[in-house]
C-alpha cells in the first residue's frame, strides 16, 4: 500500500490536493474544513487533520459551516445538519478542539470566511464528497487560499480513486471491490482520533472571524422553529421527527442491528425492514466501516472467509445472509453510486445513462401514456394510485420511501411523465426537495435506476418502458404485504382520477392533448 506524503500513514489515493500550496509549520492552528464528514468518529479526514496538529505541534480548529446556497434548501434538511453540528460541538468540548460552528444568515454571508481562518493556518484539510456543487466551493476555495488544501475521501469502504473507472452494472463493481477490499480493509479510520492525542489548545479565533462570522447561538444549533423561520428556507418542506447527529445516527444503528438485522435477508424488500440509515449516512454523520466493523465483530469475521472475487452477490464475505445482503446495500450499492459520480462527468444528467437505455425509453416516447399529472398534484400524492400516493405521502412526512416502494414510486413516473427525459427531472424535483438523501450520489442512483442504468435489457419489450425493467402497484400488491403500510399512509381523501386540462386520462385524450385539440 502507497502511504500519502505527510503524517500518518493514510493510503496515497485518499488524500488529494487542490492546490499548489505548501504546509507553513509558523502558522496559528491547522484548519480542518468539515463539509461532508460531518463526524467526530470513524474519520480519515479528521484523523489526517489531528495527524498534521500532532506533527506541528500546533491546536486543531475544526470549522462545521452551513450555507444556504445549497439545492432545495429546506428548514427539512437545516434542522438535520444542526443537529448534527449540536452533537459535533459536544464531542469536540470533551476533547478540547476548538469547534466553530457556523450559520450562514443571508445569501453570501459566508464569502472570505474560508480564506481568513486560512490566511493564519499551517495547512488545511477537508472531505470530499462527489456532488458538483460541493466540488465546485471547494476548487474555488482552495485556488484563493495560499497554504496546502487537502481533500480526504473518507466515502467508503473503498477509495473513489481506486479504480479510475465507470462501472457499468452492479456486477462488474463487486468485481473490482472483490478484487480491492481485502488490501483497503487492513487500514480502517481511527475511530477516535481526537480523543487519542494531547493537541495544544487554542485559545480563540481571529478577531477578524470571531466578529463577523461568530459562531452559531445554541438556540441556532438546536434547530429552534423561530430561528429557522428566520432564514430564507423552503418553509414548506418542513421538519422531519428524525433527529441528525453521530449520536442519533449510533442509537438507530444499534436498534437495527439489535432487532431487525437477522430478517433483514428474507424481509429487506417489505415495508419498515430497511435501517433507515440513509440520511445519516448521507450527511456524514455515520461511517459505512463503521457498520461495518461492528458485523465483522458479530460474526467472528476474519479475512480469511472471503471468497474468490467473482463478482458474486451473496457468499464472497464468508457471513450470514442477512449480514451479507446489509453490506452489499453499503458497500456494493453505495459504492457503485460514489464510484460513477466521481468519474462520470454526466452521472447527473439524463445524458449519462447508457445507450441501451436512452436507445429504447425514445423509441417508446411517442407511446401513449393513460395518465400525465403536473409536479403540483404529485407532490400532493393525487395521483389515482394509491400506493403511488402513500410512498410519496411518506417522502413529504418522513424524508424518505421504504427502499421497494421507492422503485415503484419511480417506475409509476416513468409511466406518467410525457419523455422519460421529463421523468427524470420530475424524480429529481420531488427527491431532492423532501428527501433528506437527496441531493446526492445515492438518490440520483436510485432515479437512474429506475430509468436503466447499472441494469440490463429486459424483455418482453412493453410500451413506455420499451426494454427497461417492468415494475407496477398491482404486482407490488400481490409480492409485499403492505396493508400495514397503507393503513398509515394511504388516504380515504384520495381524489378520484380528474380529466382536463391538468391531469390527461386515457390514450385517446392524451393524444389530443398534445395536438392542442
Amino acid at each position: 500500500m502507497t502511504l500519502a506524503p505527510g503524517p500518518g500513514n493514510l493510503p496515497a489515493d485518499r488524500v488529494r490536493p487542490l492546490n499548489e500550496g505548501a504546509v507553513s509549520p509558523g502558522g496559528d492552528y491547522v484548519l480542518y474544513w468539515m463539509v461532508a464528514t460531518r463526524r467526530p468518529f470513524d474519520s480519515f479526514a479528521l484523523e489526517r487533520a489531528v495527524a498534521w496538529a500532532h506533527r506541528l505541534s500546533r491546536p486543531l480548529l475544526v470549522l462545521e459551516p452551513l450555507a444556504l446556497g445549497y439545492p432545495a434548501a429546506s428548514p427539512r434538511i437545516h434542522a438535520f445538519v444542526l443537529q448534527g453540528m449540536a452533537a459535533n460541538a459536544r464531542a469536540f468540548a470533551a476533547r478540547r478542539i476548538a469547534y466553530h460552528p457556523w450559520v450562514e444568515r443571508s445569501p453570501g454571508d459566508g464569502a472570505g470566511l474560508l480564506e481568513e481562518l486560512a490566511a493564519r493556518a499551517c495547512v488545511v484539510v477537508t472531505d470530499t464528497w462527489p456532488v458538483p456543487f460541493l466540488g465546485f466551493w471547494q476548487a474555488v476555495a482552495a485556488r484563493r487560499v495560499a497554504v496546502a488544501v487537502e481533500a480526504v475521501d473518507d466515502v467508503g469502504l473503498l477509495p473513489l480513486d481506486a479504480e479510475l473507472r465507470v462501472p457499468p452494472t452492479a456486477a462488474v463493481y463487486r468485481r473490482w471491490l472483490q478484487r480491492l477490499l481485502p488490501s483497503a480493509l487492513t487500514r480502517p479510520p481511527a475511530h477516535d482520533p481526537a480523543g487519542q492525542v494531547s493537541l495544544p489548545v487554542l485559545a480563540g479565533l481571529p478577531d477578524a472571524v470571531a466578529q463577523r462570522w461568530p459562531r452559531a447561538s445554541q438556540v441556532l444549533l438546536d434547530a429552534d422553529e423561530d430561528a429557522l423561520a428566520a432564514l430564507p428556507l423552503d418553509a414548506e418542506v418542513k421538519r422531519t421527527t428524525r433527529e441528525g447527529g453521530w449520536e442519533s445516527a449510533e442509537a438507530r444503528w444499534q436498534h437495527f442491528r439489535q432487532h431487525r438485522l437477522g430478517a433483514y435477508g428474507d424481509r429487506r424488500n417489505h415495508p419498515g425492514a430497511s435501517s433507515g440509515l440513509s440520511p445519516w449516512l448521507h450527511f456524514g454523520h455515520l461511517s459505512s466501516w463503521r457498520l461495518w466493523s461492528d458485523l465483522a465483530r458479530d460474526e467472528g469475521w476474519t479475512v480469511g472467509q472471503l471468497g474468490p472475487p467473482r463478482g458474486q452477490r451473496a457468499g464472497w464475505w464468508g457471513i450470514s445472509p442477512s449480514a451479507e445482503a446489509f453490506l452489499d446495500q453499503v458497500v456494493t450499492w453505495r459504492g457503485l453510486a460514489f464510484q460513477c459520480a466521481r468519474h462520470d462527468p454526466d452521472y447527473y444528467r439524463f445524458q449519462g445513462l447508457p445507450a441501451w437505455a436512452r436507445s429504447t425509453l425514445e423509441d417508446h416516447t411517442d407511446d401513449p401514456r393513460a395518465w400525465r399529472y403536473p409536479l403540483e398534484v404529485l407532490t400532493q400524492a393525487g395521483t389515482h394510485d394509491p400506493i403511488w400516493n402513500a410512498a410519496q405521502r411518506q417522502l413529504v412526512s418522513e424524508g424518505a420511501i421504504d427502499g421497494y416502494l421507492r422503485m415503484i414510486w419511480g417506475k409509476r413516473l416513468l409511466e406518467w411523465c410525457a419523455h422519460p427525459a421529463e421523468a427524470w427531472g420530475v424524480m429529481h424535483a420531488l427527491n431532492d426537495r423532501w428527501a433528506l438523501d437527496g441531493r446526492g450520489p445515492v438518490g440520483t442512483a436510485g432515479i437512474a435506476w429506475v430509468l436503466g442504468r447499472f441494469d440490463r435489457p429486459w424483455g418482453p419489450e412493453r410500451p413506455v418502458f420499451g426494454k427497461i425493467r417492468y415494475m407496477s402497484s398491482e404486482r407490488t400488491a400481490k409480492k409485499l404485504p403492505l396493508a400495514g403500510y397503507l393503513a398509515r399512509w394511504a388516504s380515504v381523501e384520495d381524489p378520484p382520477p380528474q380529466r382536463g386540462s391538468d391531469v390527461v386520462g386515457g390514450p385517446a385524450e392524451r393524444a389530443g392533448h398534445e395536438r392542442g385539440v
